[in-house]
């Protein structure tokens, strides 16, 4: 078997450097993996301001470039996307409107569909519908400490839509078809487990999904589950993922699927 290339396509305002724990985490077990880099928080990379904007088809663009590019690097070896929050949106939307990799994860990934989040999720309807519409013409971008900051004026007035509507910034008339793995962490407040649970059911087909809830139980000594540090010490995410791609490259080829969906 040929072991992948992962794509990971970072959180928002979080550069590509901060995934080299689970870069090498990939490459410890055989396979291959590079961080994206995140538009605006890259070093030598201009910032989000009144003159650089961009908005989720952009990104979702350079992902399709990215995949493409893989693919010609090595024509057969699959391609996994691996989205973490913000990028875990991003790689669906690739996947539903660009030719898809051959599979995709997502960590701590949901819409940010204010009624998917506890009590009605009112914080999320001030930054969407206030916050963000207010600043962003302002300032021309959302600025620090603003959530996303700084954050480009079109991607976060997309995102505050997306809060208050629950529509996608990117055509999302079928459901991802490749497969998928949808990870939740336990506790985790910016993408609650029931919304990421509800982000699997409206954008995933369910025989291709496979879903896993990161426990706190299930955390090693010196790692967490948390929102964005897991990735610092992210061999339980890392392990999950090798062993769902075993199970669902097996399901491909007619042999039993040993691993099991929506655990």
């Amino acid at each position: 078997m040929i072991h992948p290339l992962v794509l990971i396509s970072p959180a928002m305002g979080i550069g590509s450097r901060y995934y080299r724990p689970l870069v090498e985490a990939f490459e410890a077990r055989g396979w291959a993996a590079r961080a994206l880099p995140r538009r605006g928080f890259e070093p030598g990379e201009p910032r989000a301001s009144r003159e650089h904007d961009w908005s989720y088809g952009d990104e979702i663009e350079d992902t399709a470039r990215a995949v493409a590019a893989a693919r010609a690097e090595a024509p057969g070896r699959p391609v996994i996307l691996f989205g973490h929050s913000l990028g875990g949106q991003l790689a669906v939307g690739h996947q539903l409107n660009r030719a898809p990799a051959d599979g995709i994860v997502t960590v701590g990934t949901c819409l940010p569909y204010h009624r998917d989040y506890p009590y009605g999720g009112p914080h999320l309807v001030v930054m969407g519908a206030v916050i963000v519409p207010v600043l962003s013409a302002l300032f021309g971008h959302l600025p620090k400490p603003a959530f996303g900051g700084p954050g480009a004026r079109t991607l976060m007035r997309e995102w505050g839509r997306m809060a208050v509507t629950g529509r996608t910034p990117f055509p999302a008339a079928a459901a991802v078809g490749t497969p998928s793995l949808v990870v939740a962490l336990q506790g985790d407040r910016l993408a609650p487990p029931s919304a990421v649970e509800r982000f699997a059911g409206r954008l995933f087909a369910a025989e291709s999904l496979t879903t896993w809830l990161y426990r706190h139980e299930d955390v090693p000594d010196g790692a967490s589950n948390d929102h964005t540090y897991w990735v610092r010490a992210p061999a339980p995410v890392v392990d999950r993922t090798v062993s769902w791609w075993a199970a669902s490259s097996s399901a491909t080829c007619g042999l039993p699927n040993v691993d099991q969906q929506h655990q």
